[in-house]
């Protein structure tokens, strides 16, 4: 039997292994007839646009790449046209509509970074590490109006470990992508897929995070302060203030022993960390960045920056995560 020929739609890094692996490997089940990214955006301190990711992949391997702002009539005639057979969704950035789903002969299927149903919505693994959940995971499912609500198909399991962020639970999502999709499609190429309907009952969601989450309630316990400052990292990162200094928070973990300080205030310093009070147990962080520097281990960045013991650092109420129900649309 003749590969499926499959339209890719993407645009974020995430994607690159499955597609390394469907241009690879993959040739032997499917054949990619088109890539569907999101419009070049304007980059660095000049505004530049600069190409995605997923467009320079595409280019170089000499494959039509398709920039629509919001997919369209067109787009569906042009997929149409392609013969597809079978569309795949990877942090792509735009919601389909019925026309588009129904043009695919196979169906239109999405890898979402999330044990489905928990964290339907834009930032998954971001909230898996804040949630203190031990795992995570990729979840191959069929694509419909509402937001990640179809059938799943197959998963693929990751564990979180205590020091890890969000950039290195997705650097792990997409490498685990790659498998998950060479088993779907595999089976695809053999008949109907088979999927199990998610539990309406277990559904939460997680919205598109913001430079405003980046703040910390030292009210709080230590440990969901330190998830939070590692779920936050690479981006927003979590901030605080010192002497008038915005820091950015890198990475942080739970100290042993108690403290009865004021909640935020700047213990003695570590070898390796520097200590800070929380409602219950100490917070050690163990990297931090001061503007235009570099993010720095602790005793590196101590090195070279003050914090006087007793400074009492500020607390703000940290926004909601996770939800029962989808988050309002802003604007």
């Amino acid at each position: 039997m003749p590969p499926l020929r499959l339209v890719f739609l993407g645009s974020d890094p995430i994607a690159l292994p499955t597609l390394d692996f469907l241009m690879g490997e993959g040739r032997k089940l499917v054949e990619i007839v088109a890539v569907f990214t999101q419009p070049d955006r304007p980059h660095g301190r000049g505004q530049k646009l600069l190409p995605g990711p997923i467009k320079e992949w595409a280019l170089a391997r000499g494959l039509p790449v398709f920039q629509p702002e919001r997919l369209g009539s067109d787009d569906v005639v042009r997929v149409r046209e392609l013969g597809t057979e079978v569309a795949l969704v990877m942090a792509y950035g735009q919601i389909l509509k019925e026309d588009f789903l129904a043009t695919p002969r196979l169906g239109v299927f999405n890898l979402h970074t999330s044990l489905l149903p928990k964290y339907r919505g834009a930032s998954p693994a971001t909230v898996a590490i804040a949630s203190g959940d031990e795992e995570t995971g990729i979840s191959f499912m069929r694509v419909v109006r509402k937001l990640d609500a179809g059938a799943v198909v197959d998963v693929e399991r990751i564990a979180i470990g205590p020091h890890d962020t969000t950039g290195t639970i997705e650097a792990a999502l997409g490498r685990a992508a790659a498998p998950l999709t060479a088993r779907c499609l595999a089976s695809l190429c053999e008949g109907p897929l088979a999927s199990t309907e998610q539990d309406e009952a277990q559904v939460s969601y997680c919205r598109r995070l913001a430079k405003t989450d980046g703040v910390l309630d030292f009210s709080r316990p230590a440990a969901e302060l330190s998830r939070r400052i590692n779920a936050l990292m690479p981006w927003p990162g979590c901030t605080i203030d010192i002497a008038g200094t915005p820091v950015k928070l890198g990475l942080a973990e739970v100290g042993a022993g108690l403290s009865c300080a004021e909640p935020g205030t700047v213990l003695e310093p570590e070898e390796d960390a520097l200590p800070v009070a929380t409602a219950n147990g100490v917070l050690r962080l163990l990297q931090l960045q001061r503007p235009g520097g570099r993010m720095l281990a602790a005793s590196e960045f101590l090195r070279g920056f003050t914090v006087p013991v007793a400074t009492v650092l500020g607390s703000q109420p940290m926004p909601p995560l996770v939800a029962s129900q989808p988050f309002p649309r802003k604007g």
